[in-house]
């Protein structure tokens, strides 16, 4: 299990009549506040602020191909050559991290290859690194 200390500063709340909203500080646009979305945005600026990771290298909720169907990643890192490093894949704080989450992580990483998988719901976090075809935990986010 990784330990996630996140940074004092938050994502940016706001109300629009019923609507609460969370700006994404990748896409740069006000967002409907759902669980999910705070765990994501909320792992955003923990990786860009405590780990330093380029926010022009961070991709937010972008389609893929998996055969036939059309899914949408949560979180993909880019290396400096533009090569995904990891995929992040996040749940509200309500779900487990189970084999399921895993696996799904796993699918979307099957068309990304991408070296290191992580899968948060806010509160814990595991992290995988492939090594030799095969992917190992980890017990801390990767240095970029």
């Amino acid at each position: 299990m990784i330990k996630i200390i996140y940074p004092e500063i938050k994502p940016s709340i706001k109300r629009e009549g019923e609507k609460e909203l969370i700006y994404c500080i990748i896409r740069r646009r006000w967002m409907i506040l759902t669980p999910e979305e705070w765990v994501r945005q909320n792992f955003l600026h923990y990786l860009i602020s405590v780990h330093r990771y380029p926010a022009s290298l961070i991709a937010v909720e972008k389609q893929l191909k998996l055969g036939d169907l059309t899914k949408r990643f949560d979180i993909v890192v880019y290396d400096k050559n533009t090569n995904p490093f990891m995929i992040i894949e996040c749940k509200e704080m309500n779900v487990s991290l189970t084999d399921n989450v895993l696996m799904q992580a796993l699918r979307y990483n099957a068309s990304i290859q991408a070296r290191f998988l992580i899968i948060t719901n806010g509160s814990h976090c595991l992290g995988f690194e492939k090594r030799n075809e095969a992917f190992e935990e980890i017990n801390e986010i990767p240095v970029f």
